[in-house]
């Protein structure tokens, strides 16, 4: 059974409002003028007053149809809805933040869209930028010279237009630049006098198609037959890609690519980029297959530098040592989109053959170039065909360690993270699901079944907590109408930093499974303390002080239950997961509504002795 198609509830319909026709009155008409020329669906925003004209405008004069008001309780959750829509669509959303204090809430899902390389058109209001205008107190502390400051270090482009005139420049402009690669989110500020500014004479709208983005940058011509010569003549080739999946064409070329040259596929999964079940995906035994490479193929990584080291001492970088002498090809665009104020560009990699290019364009031409290499020598066909069968044994070894890990704390209390994954496979791997954050291949490697790119949207790119529910609510309004299962799998922390976003799922009636990976603690934070106590000699069990969410334990399924949601949980035996789970999935599918269950598990076992 598909999940429900039953629209969305009846929107905040507006009553009184005319079919849109383009007859703009006011400053911030115009603007709604643009958004429908750009073809804007939706707007996620929290109210406030400094674009109250602009709130009138998508009401009044749109009529709240394209875009359509998405509320949200929390700016961080509006931004992050507009962040994960974008990579459940390729359709850029917009959020709406309200001055200075939205916009400081808004930051780090700005900063997340910024790190992950994603379009979000973010808008606000400010002023009155005239002092005639503003009233006492709260316009002057709401107020800002210049707002766009406050985020221009992690955002592409920022403006304030001027004049009504000057709206549609402004925002053709951020919209083009958003989404010209490397991608990354806009802010454009409109000032609430321009916004309640009434029009002489209508604004003239340019044609838009006029302002699109360009086509996708190709590779310089040497280099690409340089990375050619290379991969084909390669003894011992490695693919590595971490973002290339945000284009889901590019895993069927990377899977070619592995395929013509015999490379092993190593996946650092800020997207999916290879199946992971193809005989040559060695993800999980990165160490070995580095240490033996001589060519290195990488794709739009995040961390190249570091995904070529090996670290000693402790999380921190002491003793950095390369984990492979091998000759590095990358394919990557992020050297055009460099700040100095957040090192998110990560540590300097040294690179042999440096490709500026799309890798959309890219792959399929080293492709086609590689197995012209390749063809020109049986040596080399029979060299590629004897990789391919030593990398499916290795992967076989590989799956059957993990397998027989998982199988030694399959009845560990509290359950282990591959028992947990093993039940929510079993009811789930039959549905035609997305993954909205979360990934299972990561934490419980071997047993659940990728083979698109299109079935995992990645994480926030930013590395905070927090962006979780508001991007399963994002995948979960992106793919309302598409009969896909949208499935986000959160830890218990990012779940509470903004579990009002189930609010705006209910609101709108959006199928979506929640499943709380709950270890009662911030983790990730418990295991640093331990690091620390081990460096300094001092006891390593008092790590837990100051980061465990117990005495209360917090009834996770009975925040879905006051939004007049299912929930189900906490769950401790695991044989109570999968009724659970069939339970909430049929809410789901039969209802389209949100359905949320808290499956309480360990802190997680140290899988990387079994990677080898």
């Amino acid at each position: 059974m598909a999940v429900s198609r039953r629209p969305t509830a009846q929107f905040d319909a507006p009553a009184h409002v005319p079919p849109y026709e383009r007859d703009p009155q006011y400053g911030s008409d115009v603007v709604v003028d643009v958004l429908r020329a750009l073809g804007m669906e939706y707007v996620a925003l929290n109210p406030g007053a400094s674009y109250r004209g602009l709130h009138d405008s998508l009401v009044n004069y749109g009529g709240n149809r394209q875009p359509q008001m998405i509320l949200t309780l929390h700016e961080e959750v509006a931004v992050a809805i507009a962040h994960a829509y974008y990579k459940a669509t390729g359709r850029m959303m917009g959020a709406i933040v309200h001055n200075i204090v939205g916009l400081q809430h808004a930051t780090m899902a700005i900063f997340d869209a910024w790190c992950d390389r994603v379009p979000v058109f973010v808008m606000g209001g400010t002023g009155p930028m005239d002092v005639e205008q503003r009233r006492p107190w709260i316009d002057w502390i709401h107020t800002a010279l210049v707002q766009g400051t406050q985020v221009r270090d992690y955002t592409k482009w920022d403006d304030q237009p001027a004049t009504p005139g000057s709206i549609p420049d402004s925002m053709l402009r951020a919209a083009r630049l958003a989404l010209t690669e490397p991608c990354g989110p806009v802010y454009v500020c409109f000032d609430a006098g321009l916004q309640e500014m009434k029009l002489d004479a209508p604004v003239p709208l340019p044609d838009v198609r006029r302002y699109a983005p360009p086509p996708p940058v190709g590779p310089n011509p040497a280099a690409l037959e340089e990375a050619a010569r290379l991969l084909a003549h390669a003894e011992r080739p490695v693919i590595l890609a971490d973002r290339a999946g945000r284009y889901p064409e590019n895993l069927p070329a990377l899977v070619a690519l592995a395929e013509t040259v015999g490379a092993a596929m190593l996946d650092k999964h800020a997207r999916l980029n290879f199946p992971t079940h193809h005989p040559q995906n060695l993800t999980g035994a990165e160490d070995a297959i580095l240490a033996d490479a001589d060519v290195v193929l990488a794709v739009d990584m995040v961390d190249l530098h570091g995904a070529l080291s090996k670290r000693g001492g402790s999380t921190h970088v002491r003793g950095v040592q390369p984990a492979t002498r091998a000759k590095v090809i990358h394919i990557s665009l992020d050297e055009l989109l460099t700040r100095g104020w957040a090192s998110d560009y990560q540590r300097l990699p040294a690179v042999d053959v440096p490709l500026l290019a799309d890798s959309r364009v890219t792959l399929p031409l080293l492709q086609e170039r590689c197995a012209a290499l390749v063809a020109e020598s049986s040596a080399r066909q029979q060299a590629v065909a004897d990789r391919k069968r030593w990398l499916a044994e290795q992967q076989a070894a590989l799956h059957a360690r993990w397998q027989a890990f998982h199988q030694a704390h399959w009845n560990d209390a509290p359950l282990s993270r591959g028992r947990v994954a093993a039940e929510l496979w079993a009811v789930l791997k039959d549905e035609d699901w997305v993954v909205a954050c979360g990934g299972p291949m990561r934490w419980a490697p071997g047993i659940w079944r990728f083979t698109r790119a299109d079935q995992y949207l990645g994480e926030s790119g930013g590395g905070g907590v927090g962006y979780g529910p508001g991007a399963a609510v994002g995948a979960a309004l992106a793919l309302k109408d598409s009969g896909k299962l949208p499935v986000a799998i959160l830890g218990d922390g990012d779940y509470l930093m903004a579990s009002s976003a189930l609010w705006t799922a209910a609101h709108y009636q959006l199928p979506l499974l929640i499943v709380i990976y709950d270890n009662r603690s911030f983790y990730n934070d418990e295991l640093h303390q331990r690091v620390v106590a081990d460096l300094r000699g001092r006891p390593r069990e008092n790590a837990w002080v100051g980061q465990r969410i117990e005495h209360p334990m917090v009834d996770l399924a009975g925040i879905a239950r006051c939004y007049g949601l299912h929930g189900e949980g906490p769950i401790h035996d695991a044989t109570e997961i999968q009724p659970a789970l069939r339970r909430a999935l049929q809410v789901v599918k039969e209802e389209g509504s949100v359905a949320v269950v808290d499956i309480v598990a360990q802190d997680g076992l140290n899988m990387a002795p079994f990677a080898r």
